[in-house]
């Protein structure tokens, strides 16, 4: 993983959840142990921080938990299967189990004590220097990008190659306008509300792609933050125009930098949500994603990228900012530079293979 250590990896909430889930997935025992911790050490703290007076009247974040001593034996205790099929299904559990609209879940916890991520130390330096983990940090590829359009209930449409710069026009006034109706929501913090929490241009149909794998039509079929459980799918193979200009979320410090180049002031609409997420109160930005359009023609998220920042809060000047709601190898489309490339093909979930997540044609019967 080029630029990478076991480090980085530990340093956000979704790459500790990679290197645990690689470790249970090869250790049903490991994955009892935590799977009792959660139940009943972990369920009890968390019923206490729901209703613990002193932290409601602080706004204070979430505890660390005292983790057991049993679970930390027992990631030591435990080797991991590091194959490409076993590094997938570990980025699955992680990216499924991703959550901004509240607290963090008992496993995120128990995982932000200091004694399990060293624990996890080994593991995490295991997947940073395998080849099959090599691709987590490379840019956009250009030549294998591919959008997902699914073909469930409420079929999403084909890719819309043009009209970039009307749909972020609309995302920027739907925005707005949410922020300014933000201001009759409740000012304390703990208040039970709820709203837009995406910092990704979420909620118009702009272009999204992810990358074809050997052995996946698309990364998007498989990395999506609170899936739906989409059972068919079409997949159309998409080229950008050369040079087009396309900016690499890499990690902590290129989010944060996006987001202090082009600054959008969200405080009052995200100020709920993602207090839960990072007990952090305060002003909040995101990227004025119009204003991005301005000098870049794309932006993608490197699954190290997503490892490393999603869910956190980062400093940016007096202000703070997340990376909420866009998926590992995701990249958004903010101009007219793509152009179809192949010929689109079907393709249906595998039920019946946990390492085999889907199969081109009709489906099975």
């Amino acid at each position: 993983m080029t630029d990478a250590t076991g480090a980085n990896l530990l340093s956000g909430p979704r790459g500790r959840r990679v290197c645990l889930s690689l470790l249970t997935s090869a250790n049903p025992s490991l994955r009892s142990l935590v799977q009792s911790w959660e139940s009943g050490r972990g369920g009890t703290l968390y019923q206490a921080y729901l209703t613990d007076a002193s932290r409601i009247a602080s706004a204070s974040a979430p505890p660390v938990p005292s983790s057991s001593s049993e679970v930390v034996e027992g990631i030591r205790g435990a080797a991991a299967e590091v194959t490409s099929s076993t590094l997938v299904a570990a980025l699955i559990e992680s990216v499924d189990a991703a959550r901004y609209w509240q607290e963090p879940d008992e496993t995120d916890r128990l995982l932000a004590d200091s004694r399990i991520q060293a624990a996890l130390a080994p593991v995490a330096e295991t997947i940073a220097s395998s080849p099959e983990a090599a691709w987590w940090s490379t840019p956009l590829d250009r030549e294998r990008q591919r959008y997902v359009q699914w073909l469930d209930e409420t079929p999403w449409e084909p890719p819309a190659l043009t009209g970039a710069r009307p749909q972020l026009e609309q995302w920027k006034a739907r925005t707005l306008a949410d922020e300014l109706q933000s201001r009759e929501l409740p000012h304390g913090v703990t208040a039970n509300v709820s709203g837009y929490w995406w910092s990704a241009p979420q909620l118009v149909p702009l272009v999204t792609t992810t990358r074809a794998l050997p052995s996946l039509a698309a990364v998007k079929l498989v990395l999506v933050e609170d899936t739906f459980g989409w059972q068919h799918a079409r997949v159309w193979p998409l080229r950008p125009a050369s040079g087009a200009r396309v900016f690499e979320i890499t990690g902590p410090d290129a989010w944060a930098e996006l987001a202090g180049r082009y600054p959008l002031d969200v405080s009052l609409s995200r100020r709920h949500d993602w207090w839960r997420v990072t007990g952090h109160d305060g002003s909040w930005l995101i990227p004025d994603w119009g204003a991005v359009a301005s000098d870049y023609d794309a932006v993608h998220l490197t699954v190290l990228g997503y490892l490393t920042t999603a869910g956190r809060a980062l400093p940016v000047g007096d202000s703070h900012t997340v990376l909420a709601g866009w998926d590992p190898d995701e990249t958004y489309w903010l101009s007219d530079v793509l152009a179809e490339s192949g010929t689109p093909t079907e393709w249906h979930r595998n039920t019946s293979d946990s390492l085999v997540w889907w199969f081109i044609g009709p489906p099975r019967t």
